[in-house]
């Protein structure tokens, strides 16, 4: 029902909005890593973890040798560049040396890791795009354009869109906004070597890397509370991961009783039987979210290659769904690695399953983490998950993130 966040809304002299008002992103941000506060604990886990050596999301700590080789891409399957290369270049020729310098950074540095989803700056990584000129601004969204398929960045611009649209609802502007993201490039813009950029920030993190015209994006993160506009230009802007929820509830439903059984590692969202700090007061259920580079992240729940033919294909549509920010090319090899390891897929399962149900659920297997979850308010007032709040994560686990395992081997095959 469209709207229907506005029963939720915060009186406008709240604490919780009226001690942020007026701030500057960088004021907001040192107040973020106050321990009184309730994003000061956050802050104090997620600091340290960015600087620790990156390895990969694996299933039981092992990492697994040869599932990215480095080969050009096959014909038909190849990224932008040279769409991407241009607008790269456009962007960099419209900054000052100062920005420039800024913006850069060598193409395996650690501030790829340094992303995350919140809307309070933790770390200040390349340029704040609100504040920066509009044509700066146009520029870096139109090297975003410029690398992603056009049904993905109509979504990934939706999620800036909706909040700009959530900081006029509560009046917060200062921090919520269009442009609260940080754009970064790593690595030198070319047709062939390995570089790539980053956009992150309020519910939309998105880090893209191409070599030898293939192209990783990975992690993203995109999110939205409320998942809709109702007013003002972008209004009719609703349900943007209608795709993703309605195929996990069809999943659900082609299963047999016994396999839904299996699946739902737990019947509640924040269930008793759950071991302590398996809700996260960030991530809540997210296992793969920010900072979570190296996470250990057991299967659970159900294979798919052992579900009816029904489920199994809500499966394949679940990993489509996810990587639909892909260009059509490399969405078509990234496909094709994931039904390669169809046979080592888990399917896992946390809430209801009916129609209508908040609800989180994994699909894992070496060559993909995807989530989704339906979170609990944050600058609306609702502290059980709401249907309107939701969040998802996509990595590339045994060291693909940030196209990792291609620079490594890139690096070793050039000496570089």
């Amino acid at each position: 029902m469209s709207g229907e966040f506005r029963q939720y809304l915060f009186p406008h002299d709240h604490p919780r909005l009226a001690e942020v008002r007026g701030m500057d992103p960088y004021t907001y941000g040192e107040l973020a890593k106050k321990p009184s506060t309730f994003t000061g604990g956050l802050v104090e886990g997620w600091t340290p973890l960015y600087e620790n050596p990156f390895r990969g999301v694996t299933e039981d700590g092992v990492l697994r040798e040869g599932l990215y080789p480095l080969e050009p891409a096959r014909s038909g399957e190849e990224a932008p560049v040279e769409a991407m290369v241009a607008a790269a270049t456009d962007l960099l020729a419209a900054l000052s040396d100062d920005d420039r310098a800024r913006v850069a950074f060598p193409v395996d540095a650690v501030e790829w890791q340094t992303w995350a989803n919140p809307e309070f700056l933790q770390f200040d990584t390349g340029l704040r795009l609100e504040l920066q000129p509009p044509q700066v601004r146009d520029k870096a969204l139109a090297l975003v354009r410029a690398s992603i398929s056009p049904e993905g960045y109509q979504l990934a611009h939706a999620m800036m869109l909706v909040n700009g649209f959530l900081g006029e609802v509560v009046d917060l502007q200062s921090v919520l906004n269009e442009w609260s993201y940080n754009l970064a490039l790593y690595g030198t813009p070319d047709p062939t070597a390995p570089w790539g950029w980053q956009l992150y920030g309020h519910h939309c993190a998105l880090n893209c890397l191409v070599v030898e015209g293939r192209m990783a994006l990975s992690p993203v993160f995109l999110g939205a509370e409320p998942d809709e506009i109702d007013a003002g230009p972008h209004a009719g802007l609703r349900d943007l991961f209608a795709d993703r929820v309605d195929l996990g509830l069809r999943l659900m439903a082609a299963l047999p009783e016994q396999q839904r059984a299996a699946a739902t590692v737990y019947a509640q969202m924040v269930d008793p039987a759950m071991p302590a700090g398996r809700v996260h007061p960030g991530d809540e259920r997210h296992l793969a979210g920010a900072f979570q580079d190296n996470r250990v992240i057991p299967v659970e729940g159900v294979r798919v290659a052992e579900m009816p033919a029904q489920a199994q294909h809500a499966a394949v549509g679940i990993a489509e769904a996810f990587v639909r920010l892909l260009p059509e090319g490399p969405r078509k090899a990234r496909m094709r690695e994931i039904e390669a390891h169809l046979e080592q897929t888990w399917f896992c399962w946390i809430g209801g399953s009916a129609p209508g149900d908040v609800f989180y659920y994994r699909l894992q297997s070496p060559v993909i983490v995807a989530e989704l979850d339906h979170h609990c308010g944050v600058f609306l007032d609702y502290d059980v998950p709401q249907p309107f709040h939701v969040h998802t994560v996509l990595r590339t686990p045994h060291g693909n993130d940030y196209g990792r395992a291609w620079v490594r081997q890139w690096q070793q095959r050039t000496g570089t």
